[in-house]
C-alpha cells in the first residue's frame, strides 16, 4: 500500500473515511478500518448531543442531502468509544464542532486524553439558513484555530467550506494560527428537491449536499488552496472511484476523504479506491503518492494566461454510435452536420469550444491544431 504522511501520522494509505454518522460510534469506526482506509474521521463530536429528526438524508441518484448534525454520543461517552475505535489499531481523527474557540478547545483537549490521533475542526456547517458558516471569516478561523492549538499536543486539520469569498485567505488564516492541515470541502448548503404534487421540499429544511456532483467544488478548492499555502489538505467531495481519488492528489492533496460513496454503496467502495490507487501507481512504477502530488497544479493557470489556439473540431475514424446526433444537437455554431451518413465539421464555422469531444459517446470528435 502507498504509506502516507499526514500531519505528522504514518497512514498506510492516503484515503480517510470522512466525517458521517458511518463513523459515529467505536464500533461504527472499527467497520470503517476494516474497509481499508488509512485513517477515520469520527462524527462531530459536541458538548450537548441533539436527538435527530425523521427522515434526515435523502439521495437522488448522484447526490445527497443530510440534516443530521453531529454524533448523538455525549464528550464522556468518547472516552469508551475512542478505546474501542482504537482497539485495531488504525488512527482516529475526532470531529469536534462548537459554538465559541474555548468550548472548543475544551471538547479537543477531552479528545486528545481519550486517545485520538489528531483533530479536524468541523467549522463549515451548511445546514442553517444563513451562508455564514465561521469558516468564511478569516479572522474567527484564526482565533478558534489558535485556541485549540495552544491547548492540544496532536496534530489540528482546519475543514473548510466552499462557502467563502476566498478560501485560500482562510486557508492561510488555518496555517498562521498554527494548524497542521486544512480539509476541503465540507457539504454545501442546499435543498435537494421538491415534491410537486405536495410541494414540500425533500427534507423540509436546507442540509448538506454531498456526493459526486460537488466534486468539481471540492477540486478547484483544493487547487487553489494548494496554490496559496504550503500545508497538508485533505480533499474531500464527491470521490467516487480511484481515479477520482488521484485527481485530488494530482491538485495537491496529500489525503482524500470518501463519505457518500460509502454510505451508499458499503464500506467495500472505500476498499475498491484503495486498491485502484495501489493498482495504478504500481502499474506505472509509482513508489511514493509523493511523486504525482501537485502534478496537475503546473497545468493549472489563469484565465489571463491562457492562450487563443486554433484549434477546430476534427473527425475520428472510430465508428459513430447508432442514431446519435448529438453532436450535432449540441453545436453551438452550427459546425457539424451529417453527409451521406458520415459526420463533417466545416472548419470555417467550428470555434473550437470543445462542447462536441464531450459529448461524443464514442469520442469520435477530437480538438486539434
Amino acid at each position: 500500500m502507498k504509506k502516507t504522511n499526514y500531519m505528522g501520522l504514518q497512514l498506510d494509505n492516503p484515503i480517510i473515511v470522512a466525517a458521517g454518522p458511518w463513523s459515529r460510534d467505536g464500533s461504527s469506526i472499527l467497520r470503517c478500518f476494516e474497509s481499508g482506509a488509512g485513517a477515520v474521521v469520527t462524527e462531530s463530536i459536541v458538548s450537548d448531543a441533539i436527538l435527530d429528526v425523521r427522515p434526515r438524508i435523502a439521495y437522488n441518484g448522484s447526490g445527497a442531502e443530510n440534516i443530521r448534525l453531529y454524533s448523538d454520543v455525549q464528550i464522556e461517552g468518547w472516552e469508551r468509544e475512542m478505546e474501542i475505535a482504537k482497539s485495531g489499531g488504525g488512527k482516529v481523527i475526532a470531529s469536534v464542532s462548537a459554538h465559541t474557540p474555548s468550548e472548543m478547545a475544551y471538547l479537543t483537549a477531552k479528545l486528545q486524553k481519550f486517545g485520538a490521533d489528531a483533530i479536524e475542526i468541523s467549522i463549515s456547517n451548511p445546514y442553517m439558513e444563513s451562508l455564514e458558516v465561521m469558516a468564511s471569516d478569516a479572522e474567527r478561523v484564526y482565533r478558534v484555530t489558535r485556541e485549540v492549538v495552544s491547548n492540544v499536543d496532536i496534530p489540528v486539520a482546519v475543514k473548510l467550506s466552499q462557502n467563502t469569498t476566498n478560501i485560500m485567505e482562510v486557508a492561510k488564516a488555518a496555517k498562521d494560527a498554527g494548524a497542521s492541515a486544512v480539509s476541503a470541502i465540507n457539504t454545501v448548503r442546499a435543498i435537494l428537491g421538491v415534491d410537486l404534487e405536495d410541494r414540500k421540499p425533500v427534507l423540509g429544511t436546507y442540509g448538506g449536499y454531498s456526493g459526486a456532483p460537488i466534486r468539481p467544488l471540492g477540486l478547484a478548492s483544493v487547487a487553489s488552496i494548494a496554490q496559496s499555502v504550503d500545508i497538508p489538505i485533505s480533499g474531500i467531495g464527491g470521490v467516487t472511484n480511484y481515479r477520482e481519488a488521484l485527481e485530488y492528489i494530482m491538485l495537491g492533496a496529500t489525503t482524500v476523504q470518501v463519505g457518500t460513496t460509502m454510505m451508499i454503496e458499503g464500506p467495500q467502495a472505500v476498499r475498491k479506491i484503495v486498491e485502484g490507487v495501489e493498482a495504478w501507481c504500481s502499474h506505472r512504477g509509482i513508489e511514493s503518492i509523493d511523486e504525482i502530488r501537485g502534478s496537475a497544479l503546473n497545468n493549472l493557470r489563469s484565465f489571463e494566461e491562457m492562450k487563443i489556439e486554433p484549434a477546430i473540431s476534427t473527425v475520428g475514424s472510430t465508428r459513430c454510435t447508432d442514431d446519435c446526433s448529438k453532436c450535432m444537437q449540441v453545436c453551438l455554431y452550427d459546425a457539424i452536420s451529417k453527409q451521406e451518413g458520415k459526420i463533417t465539421v466545416d472548419q470555417k464555422l467550428c470555434t473550437g469550444c470543445g462542447l462536441c469531444t464531450f459529448i461524443c459517446p464514442s469520442r469520435k470528435l477530437k480538438l486539434n491544431w
